[in-house]
């Protein structure tokens, strides 16, 4: 359920937050002993809201991975369901979106910041509600994708759809802060 602290553990698995009492693992490492810097590179976060800047699509996406290639742009954004809205843009990757991304849709955010996602290609992804602005088609495209991806990574998929949560081998509940 919403307000149950699903969210809150992504923060303490990123290292936003430190827990106030006990540890939070990784691999069985305690991530307060983990540079942040690092943590940064094995992790890749999706939240339910992307956050853009003020630049191109193709500048949005290379933030996760300054020296990918267009090519790699295009194979991230060909996974997250976004290549062809984005081909279908006067100026393709090279569309400005305003600040904040304001000039897209929710979804078309959600998609981008998946996209991040694939293209950082890190060996531990996080994703808080990574369908939750899409409809079921993009889901489903989506959800094969991160399906796809999971090989040799560990995904913790946060979600309340039941059909999201249909990719998972494990899944834990968390309710009122209580994991079970």
């Amino acid at each position: 359920p919403s307000g149950s602290g699903k969210s809150t553990l992504l923060r303490l698995f990123m290292r936003f937050w430190d827990a106030d009492e006990g540890s939070v693992s990784v691999s069985g490492r305690d991530v307060r002993h983990v540079d942040t810097a690092n943590l940064r590179e094995l992790e890749s976060l999706v939240t339910q809201e992307t956050h853009l800047f003020h630049d191109s699509i193709r500048n949005n996406l290379r933030i996760a991975r300054l020296d990918a290639t267009d090519e790699e742009i295009e194979a991230a954004c060909r996974k997250a369901s976004v290549h062809d809205f984005v081909m279908s843009l006067p100026k393709g990757y090279d569309t400005p979106v305003g600040e904040l991304g304001d000039t897209l849709s929710g979804g078309e955010r959600q998609r981008l910041g998946l996209a991040r996602a694939f293209l950082h290609d890190a060996p531990f992804m996080l994703l808080d509600e990574p369908t939750s602005n899409l409809d079921s088609l993009n889901e489903a495209v989506i959800l094969r994708s991160i399906a796809e991806e999971r090989a040799g990574r560990t995904v913790l998929l946060v979600s309340h759809r039941p059909s999201t949560m249909r990719i998972t081998d494990t899944v834990v509940s968390v309710e009122d802060g209580r994991v079970s």
